[in-house]
């Protein structure tokens, strides 16, 4: 991410996954924070949705 509108785009990306029901994104670390049902949803699809979006990601599990 480079610019302000950077998360904007990543945030809706994720959103747009079935299941997500939060998405936090921290501009300067370069990281995203998402909530989701892992019944819907899973770490990798999320990732795959920003990549698409153009911002490449990686799911960590904590």
């Amino acid at each position: 991410m480079t610019c302000a509108t950077c998360p904007i785009t990543v945030k809706k990306a994720m959103e747009g996954v079935a299941g997500v029901s939060a998405v936090t994104v921290d501009f300067a670390a370069k990281t995203a924070r998402v909530t989701y049902d892992p019944r819907r949803a899973n770490a990798a699809a999320i990732a795959a949705a920003s990549t698409n979006a153009g911002y490449t990601a990686r799911a960590i599990q904590n």
